[in-house]
């Protein structure tokens, strides 16, 4: 797998520790950052020294977030320079099409149902790994330049 950071953001401290659990299952070492609010994921992605900005190989992130809902930081993640190319993959329970649709919408790579069983949930989070961690080729840096 690659070595980049993977940004979790998930408010349920069981989803939290079941993801946590099924990487560590999948040999998947990268580190993990957990955001437990849509707040505390843009104050990761966009601190106000951007110097300070995570930026991660990959974000799974949660719909149905405490502060800021999920598709609010999908958009400001897909509307920044920076973070415009960074690989998103919607991680939730919600089964609401709108989610889904608007998730696409708005720039989503993917949109991927949490799985109920652990078993299940544990050859998803290898799936997810795999293609976004080892087989995708991420998008080059694009770098904004000075005006």
């Amino acid at each position: 797998m690659n070595g980049g950071t993977i940004l979790l953001v998930e408010d349920n401290p069981d989803d939290v520790l079941l993801t946590l659990r099924a990487f560590k299952k999948n040999k998947i070492f990268n580190e993990i950052v957990v955001a437990r609010d849509g707040e505390e994921a843009s104050e990761l992605l966009f601190p106000p020294g951007e110097a300070d900005a995570l930026t991660p190989a990959l974000i799974l992130l949660d719909v149905n977030l405490p502060k800021i809902n999920g598709l609010e930081i999908l958009g400001r993640i897909r509307s920044h320079p920076r973070t415009a190319g960074l690989p998103v993959v919607v991680l939730t329970t919600s089964n609401e099409e709108r989610d889904i649709v608007q998730s696409y919408r708005l720039g989503a790579n993917s949109f991927v149902r949490k799985p109920v069983m652990f078993d299940e949930f544990v050859n998803a989070t290898n799936v997810l790994g795999v293609y976004w961690l080892l087989v995708n080729e991420p998008a080059p840096r694009i770098e904004s330049s000075p005006r």
